[in-house]
């Protein structure tokens, strides 16, 4: 990809952009979180020299640049993060593969957003970038500027109140 190699720009891109969108989408909404994601790719490839690392670290470092283009706009708007995704508008489902994916397959992908967002801010931010954006505790604890004990303990306490909030009444 360093060397402008587009077909390794374009597999990279399809692979991280639907889950990079997805978690912006619910910190600045979806009708900034295009324009969030393009500052975001801009940057990264701008700075690509300065990235060593895996794909997995590279996930986490685009993730970063994405959380922090988010949080520039939300501060030049004085807003709060805001949910409005129309499920047309959400590239791909997560995946299920594991636990926290399988926890957001039991409803929709735009549904499962809007719970995600009613969750405490830190819960909300560990649970989309644990199982939306695919990063491990420690990426995300690094995206998040905390320890993944931490990422952990505050995606746990989410997932377990996304549970409670989909469990039937009785």
């Amino acid at each position: 990809m360093r060397a402008g190699d587009e077909d390794a720009f374009r597999q990279v891109y399809r692979a991280v952009q639907p889950g990079l969108l997805r978690y912006l989408s619910v910190l600045v909404g979806v009708h900034d979180a295009e324009d969030v994601a393009g500052e975001t790719w801009a940057q990264a490839i701008r700075d690509l020299d300065l990235f060593l690392g895996s794909d997995d670290a590279f996930r986490g470092w685009l993730t970063t640049i994405g959380r922090n283009r988010a949080l520039d706009l939300l501060r030049s708007k004085g807003r709060r993060p805001i949910l409005d995704v129309p499920e047309e508008e959400i590239v791909g489902r997560a995946d299920g593969r594991d636990t926290e994916a399988d926890a957001l397959a039991l409803v929709g992908t735009a549904e499962a957003l809007r719970l995600i967002a009613t969750l405490p801010p830190d819960q909300a931010e560990a649970v989309l970038l644990r199982a939306v954006v695919g990063l491990n505790a420690k990426a995300a604890g690094q995206v998040l500027g905390k320890g993944a004990g931490a990422v952990r303990t505050a995606a746990y306490r989410g997932l377990r109140s996304l549970e409670k909030k989909l469990q039937p009444e009785v």
